[in-house]
């Protein structure tokens, strides 16, 4: 499971629709309907904010939106349109970690996608729009080995 903290328009289709399903999933973790992934690390910082649902909602409203821009259509009635801004933190080493992680993705799956991304400054990179960037390194809950 990969929660993006990065802003999804960074992500190519496949990205963008992998990021909605785990999203769902891990919605439907934290309602409690699923037994699976419960202690995932990707979850802990919706799970330890003030309103974990509203949190991942208004995540999933973000991909909804660069979905919509792209011309997809996402099924807006499987979460609640919520625009929650800034209401979750996110390193400025995470958000750098991720970005390099896609990169060598894009390199791989959508060359196309990777030449348009590869030359951006990791200073200007943009987080999905519930976080606000604060200074540090790579998040403790960041799994060891890539996904």
């Amino acid at each position: 499971m990969r929660l993006w903290s990065i802003h999804p328009k960074y992500l190519d289709r496949i990205g963008l629709v992998a990021v909605w399903r785990e999203g769902l999933l891990a919605k439907r973790v934290l309602e409690g309907k699923t037994k699976g992934y419960r202690n995932h690390p990707q979850l802990l910082r919706f799970k330890e904010s003030e309103r974990p649902l509203d949190s991942i909602d208004a995540y999933l409203f973000q991909i909804y939106l660069e979905a919509r821009r792209r011309g997809y259509s996402f099924d807006i009635s499987k979460i609640r349109d919520i625009e929650l801004l800034g209401i979750l933190k996110v390193t400025r080493g995470q958000l750098e970690f991720e970005f390099t992680h896609l990169l060598r993705k894009l390199e791989m799956r959508d060359r196309r996608k990777f030449e348009e991304l590869k030359n951006l400054d990791l200073r200007d990179l943009k987080p999905n729009p519930i976080f606000i960037v604060i200074e540090g390194g790579v998040e403790k809950w960041e799994k060891s080995s890539i996904d």
